[in-house]
């Protein structure tokens, strides 16, 4: 894997490359076979004029290559996200906050990424524009996770440098986790959705896939226009919970290898690990029989567009939406009650601990032939749409933060660990997985 943001940063503004040539690069890596499926629209000729604007080194992303997932409105092009139904919209008028905010802050955009139809799923599949290939399989193409499935093939590969995209239930985290690279997904509130076409006005989340934590940083600070507060404690000052209930269930052989082997390699370096049963988390199915928000409120976004072009969705995407059809106001509102009052019993329950450890996913990503779209492979693909979203999701009702990091050994195929924590622990959640980056990379 090429070196991270910072790193080239530094290269740049010390004379040991040069911004055109990094883009150049970006450039052959996104029109290479590895990133095959991974734009559908690409942006090359402007990422070059931003790359050769004078005093671009004194920029934070220096005329860095990033990709948009196509989610996001940038002006003068049309936010189809990862949709047909979507080709006759009308351009975008202006950049969405985010955009706007890392254009400001020097980047130099390569093109907007492929996703999953409208980010629902967590598989990384798109019958329309066709699947990237997870950029770590070496065998047969294997899924790039979901749905901001585009954005992190192209960090894994070197195509770019950050991947602006979203997490509803696991959509950074899960591609971060599968193609070996870092997903934060901070507390919602903390960067505008403003821009970005909706899947659930309640849990989704801006945020960005990279390389590494202080990549991860660095584009976190630039989207929420805030510090990060560092802390120079060591991991042994924090007290960390493994949550022994739902989330260590079936993980694969490698997954269960690399968890434990993580374990114990923190533990030598220190850190304090305590089990905790957080027995809140098994309510969760229940709470969200009647749909969850994600199918009330897409459906409430979505009703129009199905009726005048719904032969034109994913039908895997199209039925999961028109569960939303079946909510009634009622359910919805004590929908809301429910979450609320669960976010208040796992917060009591969760006291007394800094953050949490769990596997982001407890597989390896499957071969895509496996999940491809068609209906024969549907029970194989919502079984394995629900054990990818089952880990993550949990942070997103809590509506809480998290960060997966890579964990697996050089042979293995990626693992991701998850670091999380309640709302607005964004901080310690960051510096802690700083200091876990730097045990598990000795």
């Amino acid at each position: 894997m090429r070196p991270d943001l910072l790193t080239t940063r530094h290269m740049l503004r010390t004379g040991q490359t040069h911004p055109v040539a990094e883009i150049e690069q970006a450039i052959d890596t996104a029109q290479s076979e590895r990133c095959q499926h991974v734009f559908l629209q690409t942006t090359f000729d402007e990422a070059r004029a931003r790359a050769s604007t004078p005093g671009i080194l004194a920029s934070p992303l220096v005329g860095l290559a990033v990709s948009i997932k196509d989610l996001f409105d940038v002006a003068g092009q049309t936010t189809r996200a990862g949709s047909i139904a979507r080709s006759d919209a009308a351009p975008a008028i202006q950049d969405s906050p985010a955009v706007a905010q890392l254009r400001r802050a020097g980047a130099a955009f390569v093109g907007r990424t492929n996703m999953v139809e409208f980010a629902f799923s967590g598989v990384g599949v798109n019958p329309h524009f066709g699947t990237p290939a997870n950029a770590c399989a070496s065998d047969a193409p294997r899924i790039p996770g979901g749905s901001s499935s585009g954005a992190a093939v192209s960090v894994a590969t070197g195509a770019a440098f950050i991947g602006l995209g979203s997490d509803t239930g696991g959509s950074i985290r899960i591609p971060a986790a599968l193609n070996g690279i870092v997903g934060f997904k901070n507390t919602a509130r903390l960067v505008p959705t403003l821009g970005a076409l909706p899947l659930s006005s309640t849990l989704d989340t801006v945020c960005a896939l990279t390389r590494s934590v202080p990549d991860a940083i660095l584009a976190h600070e630039l989207l929420a226009q805030r510090q990060v507060t560092r802390s120079p404690a060591p991991l042994s000052a924090y007290r960390l919970g493994v949550v022994n209930t739902l989330m260590l269930d079936e993980l694969d052989a490698t997954v269960s290898r690399a968890w434990q082997r993580t374990l114990k390699t923190l533990r030598e370096a220190g850190a304090r690990i305590d089990d905790i049963a957080l027995s809140g988390i098994n309510d969760l199915p229940q709470i969200q029989a009647s749909g969850g928000f994600s199918a009330a409120e897409s459906y409430a976004w979505h009703r129009d567009l199905l009726h005048r072009r719904g032969q034109d969705y994913d039908p895997r995407v199209a039925a999961r939406i028109q569960r939303g059809a079946a909510m009634s106001a009622c359910d919805y509102i004590e929908l809301q009650g429910a979450r609320r009052r669960w976010i208040s019993h796992m917060e009591a329950a969760m006291q007394g601990f800094d953050a949490f450890l769990s596997p982001t996913v407890p597989m390896v990503a499957p071969p895509i032939a496996e999940v491809a779209p068609g209906p024969e492979r549907d029970e194989a693909f919502f079984r394995v749409n629900a054990l990818l979203l089952r880990n993550t999701s949990v942070i997103n009702m809590l509506d809480g933060c998290a960060i997966s990091l890579p964990c697996q050994a050089p042979d293995e195929l990626p693992v991701g660990l998850m670091v999380w924590a309640g709302a607005l622990r964004d901080d310690p959640v960051l510096n802690i997985a700083l200091q876990i980056e730097n045990i598990l990379q000795k």
